[in-house]
């Protein structure tokens, strides 16, 4: 099938003045697709181990994500494609680009579901009485529901409220406890700590505001939302962004600059909580020489807090944790159900099954058996049988730096394929995604050369 052609006048108008928060949300379910990892359970161990001495990095991961993301919604707002699709019309063997995406990104799916919802149950069993595998199976499956039967705006309206929620909860514990303001503004200046841990600092950068799953994800949301050409095109294969005229060229310029309000709205609410939750961990955990193993972290940032807030402090801290994690496993069903149903029909186009072309069959179903299997069975069969949330998310964690450049690279090719050149990122822009994307493969080479064969 032919991508629509796209007569002038076809993108409906962008958003302008008060409307522009409307449209906001695609970018709140970015932020906290990674937030009960990157911000929740690895920060505030970063935190007790190195103190403030990679607030530089943390800084630099949150700035170059925001590139990279801002090059994939730019994508979609002007073809009205998702990432995926737009990989799987880049030149060599059908949908190989697609395949390197899916392959690795089953593994993440498991292992990050399993270890956020193991998290998030035992901030609930400080609550309520009853085995950790009980709550932790309800978390998974309390999700599902909300994601197979609450569609697009529920999960956007959960998502957002819950976090707003984070975000007042974990400002207001650091800024209670928050004493080295000179130590911080140091940790901005490049330097690595001696005996500096690649297995905890690659997925801290992973996860940090999302992996690369989170970056593809914000394509079907800002899809799902209208943004652009998505909420001018009916067809999979969305419209031809060159043949547009005058107009839907400055429509869809228009429509950038609302994406971009909406990338950058999540990236300073990223690094605010990101901070607070670094703040916590250097501020708290560091004095007592505490690293909380395992999915500890409700119960030991709780008690810390609770010696200076009271027992308010110990609920308080314990609501915040829960709720990070819970969001971000309710945001990542619905990215990962929404990727994997995306990249099977784009496949599938190629494929029979019984008879009939997965094509066929509605990607709203292929979303919802996916969610309930792949990210609803899988994890809690994955959970029971290991229980070690923090290994599982650094497996995970790893995979997502890993396939960042990847991500990075395959977008600004296809975007300098597919764009015309009014609508492309500037040289400076470019220039700066291509550097991010190389900052990641660092740190991911590191990581490969650590675990075969041993620090350098």
């Amino acid at each position: 099938m032919r991508a629509r052609e796209a007569d002038t006048g076809v993108l409906p108008a962008a958003p302008r003045g008060w409307q522009r928060l409307r449209w906001l949300g695609p970018g709140f379910l970015w932020m906290v697709s990674a937030a009960g990892s990157g911000e929740l359970l690895f920060t505030p161990r970063i935190g007790s181990l190195y103190g403030y001495t990679l607030v530089w990095a943390l800084v630099a991961a949150v700035t170059l994500k925001w590139f990279i993301n801002r090059e994939i919604g730019r994508y979609t707002v002007c073809t009205g494609r998702s990432l995926l699709q737009g990989f799987a019309r880049l030149p060599g063997p059908p949908h190989w680009a697609v395949w390197v995406i899916i392959g690795p990104q089953l593994v993440v799916a498991v292992a990050t579901i399993a270890g956020l919802a193991g998290s998030a149950g035992t901030a609930l069993v400080l609550v309520f009485p009853g085995d950790v595998r009980l709550w932790t199976v309800g978390a998974i499956l309390a999700s599902t529901a909300l994601v197979v039967w609450g569609r697009y705006k529920g999960v956007e309206l959960v998502a957002t409220s819950f976090a707003l929620v984070l975000g007042a909860a974990s400002i207001a514990a650091a800024a209670s406890v928050f004493r080295a303001p000179g130590e911080l503004a140091a940790g901005l200046r490049p330097r690595v700590p001696a005996h500096v841990d690649p297995a905890e600092i690659l997925p801290w950068l992973g996860f940090m505001l999302s992996g690369a799953a989170g970056m593809i994800w914000y394509s079907y949301w800002l899809r799902t939302k209208g943004y652009g050409a998505a909420g001018a095109s009916t067809e999979d294969e969305g419209l031809d962004a060159k043949e547009f005229g005058p107009e839907d060229r400055g429509t869809a310029r228009a429509w950038i600059r609302q994406m971009t309000i909406d990338n950058s709205v999540a990236v300073v609410g990223t690094l605010i909580i990101t901070l607070a939750f670094l703040i916590l961990g250097a501020e708290l955990l560091r004095p007592e020489g505490l690293v909380p193993e395992e999915d500890r972290v409700a119960e030991v940032l709780g008690r810390l807090l609770g010696d200076i807030w009271g027992r308010v402090g110990f609920w308080f801290m314990v609501l915040a944790v829960f709720v990070g994690f819970w969001d971000t496993v309710l945001s990542d069903q619905d990215g990962f159900g929404r990727m994997f149903a995306d990249g099977t029909r784009t496949i599938g186009a190629r494929l029979v099954d019984a008879g009939r072309r997965l094509t066929d069959i509605s990607e709203e179903r292929l979303r919802g058996a996916f969610v309930i299997v792949l990210l609803t069975v899988f994890p809690v069969a994955l959970y029971l049988a290991l229980g070690e949330p923090v290994t599982l998310l650094k497996v995970a964690g790893g995979i997502e730096a890993a396939h960042i450049p990847v991500v990075a690279g395959l977008t600004l090719y296809l975007g300098a394929r597919e764009l015309p050149q009014e609508l492309r990122p500037s040289k400076a822009v470019t220039l700066t995604t291509a550097l991010a994307g190389l900052f990641f493969a660092v740190f991911a080479g590191f990581y490969v050369v650590e675990a075969l064969w041993g620090r350098p």
